[in-house]
């Protein structure tokens, strides 16, 4: 446990150790000698909301889930479960359009002879949005049930911290609702977990129509004929894929070298690719300078002067943190230059007895990370034993066809010197169940340290690498060994059989150095 993140007494960690009761709490007798019921208010409730609400409650706090639009925040309602559902359908159009011919399976076409080469397949995009819209909905009345079953109670509004923190060191907390009411709430302990909203380009404002941001994808009727993707990170890369195997042409505009240029080079090599071969126009290179309607019709023009035309046009060039007008600064929360709200490994903020979660932090944009920074924050101040964030233990995910999954440290890291490591590769098209099921693109590889052999990083790129990731994950949140990997059982045929091979090419070669 590091330095400064150790437990307390409940309610005291998180204030510097001030021991000072606010009127109005009830008393027991844990602590020591007396005890009182903690107040935690939690502004917003995304991942690293909700996943607090009910730590702390469980903990016996008395807790206030202050939120805007529905529990599960944007990650729910109009993030990560929207589009991973949408991409769910997407990967059905995929796998069948490249695999049902080489698998022998007759599909049953009345197109005309001069037509055979249409789709045999189609997609009804009204149908798959509300679908999408459904389950985004089911997802977020669950949450909000379970996070009141558990005590917790939830307010509807938006939330903003009140001055410097008080004599008896609790926050003040103003909730101003819909019909503009206002409620004001006392806190011991503050989480800020806001999340963040689509960036926008001064001259290619989305009007929800026709040029659009990711939130607003899931309106549409219709598949867009031509789809623009300007922005070629992880929701770019995502959102581009998806459509292009539900049947729209795509354009990918990429202001960098390649796609998806934070994840691993072979990995978005092998991606870009794929989606070249499959029809998409990938533009490396090239900044998209502005984005306009003309008629129904949009025009994207790049900065060399060049203009591009399509149907529709998704923007998808980051996001900014929801950290404005929250009152923070006034608080004595300390905000990086970007926005963001600086955090240290327990997710303490500069401001005692304020905490904050998730996108709003600039961490990293993950469900998990925002989860685990809650939980964190909730464990620290309330006495129980906490473990300070571990970046290095996160697993991420691309969720493209095929998925790109990561662990640990990665390729950019060994090239940079930052740690010594050794490196195998293998791709699945030695993997016999990737022959019978007809995968042709993907690999796995691991980093392992020279001498110990300890698992320290790991990349897939497969079908399903999201759940092919885990053992790694295991190994480099367990230092395990690539020796250990190796002797484990994996089932005959498998893709997960590519992990075991390639720990013991790693096993082989350290023996070999040692040898």
């Amino acid at each position: 446990m590091g330095e400064g993140y150790g437990s307390g007494c409940a309610g005291h960690s998180g204030n510097g150790g001030a021991t000072a009761e606010a009127p109005g709490r009830s008393h027991g007798e844990v602590c020591g000698t007396m005890e009182y019921v903690t107040r935690i208010v939690i502004i917003g409730g995304g991942p690293g909301g909700y996943e607090a609400a009910l730590v702390a409650a469980q903990l016996g706090a008395e807790v206030t889930v202050v939120d805007r639009d529905g529990l599960g925040g944007a990650s729910v309602l109009t993030d990560c479960v929207p589009s991973k559902t949408l991409i769910a359908t997407a990967e059905v159009m995929t796998t069948f359009d490249s695999s049902y011919e080489e698998l022998g399976i007759i599909v049953a076409d009345d197109t005309p002879p001069m037509e055979q080469a249409a789709r045999v397949v189609g997609v009804d995009l009204g149908k798959v949005n509300r679908r999408v819209k459904r389950l985004a909905l089911a997802q977020s009345h669950d949450i909000t049930a379970s996070v009141t079953r558990a005590g917790a109670r939830v307010l509807r509004g938006r939330g903003r911290l009140e001055g410097m923190q008080a004599l008896d060191g609790s926050r003040k907390v103003v909730v101003r609702a819909a019909d503009g009411t206002e409620e004001t709430l006392t806190a011991d302990a503050v989480l800020i977990a806001t999340g963040g909203h689509p960036r926008e380009l001064p001259d290619a404002r989305p009007d929800g129509e026709r040029i659009l941001n990711w939130t607003q994808v899931y309106d549409l009727n219709e598949l867009p004929e031509e789809l623009i993707v300007v922005g070629s990170g992880v929701t770019g890369a995502e959102f581009a894929g998806a459509y292009q195997a539900l049947g729209s042409k795509v354009t990918l505009v990429s202001s960098r070298d390649r796609v998806l240029p934070g994840e691993d080079p072979d990995a978005a090599a092998v991606l870009e690719d794929v989606f070249r071969r499959r029809g998409m126009n990938v533009m490396a290179r090239s900044r998209a300078q502005s984005a306009k309607r003309v008629g129904d019709r949009v025009e994207v023009t790049l900065a060399d002067g060049r203009v591009i035309t399509g149907s529709h046009c998704l923007m998808a060039v980051g996001a900014i943190p929801n950290s404005e007008g929250m009152g923070l600064e006034e608080a004595g929360v300390r905000l990086r230059e970007s926005g963001h709200i600086w955090t240290d490994k327990v997710s303490r903020t500069t401001a005692p007895g304020v905490y904050a979660a998730g996108d709003v932090t600039g961490v990293f944009a993950l469900a998990s990370v925002a989860a685990m920074q809650g939980r964190i924050a909730m464990y620290h101040f309330l006495g129980d034993a906490v473990a300070p964030l571990n970046l290095k233990t996160v697993s991420s995910n691309v969720f493209t066809d095929p998925e790109i999954a990561t662990v640990g440290y990665s390729q950019a890291d060994v090239d940079a010197g930052k740690i010594d490591a050794r490196v195998v590769k293998l791709p699945l098209l030695r993997n016999p169940r990737a022959k019978m099921q007809g995968i042709r693109d993907g690999f796995v590889k691991i980093f392992c340290r020279p001498g110990t052999g300890i698992v320290v990083g790991g990349v897939v790129v497969a079908p399903r690498a999201s759940e092919l990731i885990h053992p790694i994950s295991i190994a480099v949140d367990n230092n395990l060994t690539v020796e250990q990997i190796a002797n484990a059982f994996t089932v005959y045929p498998s893709l997960s059989g590519s992990i075991a091979e390639v720990a013991r090419q790693l096993h082989t070669r350290k023996a070999d150095a040692e040898a």
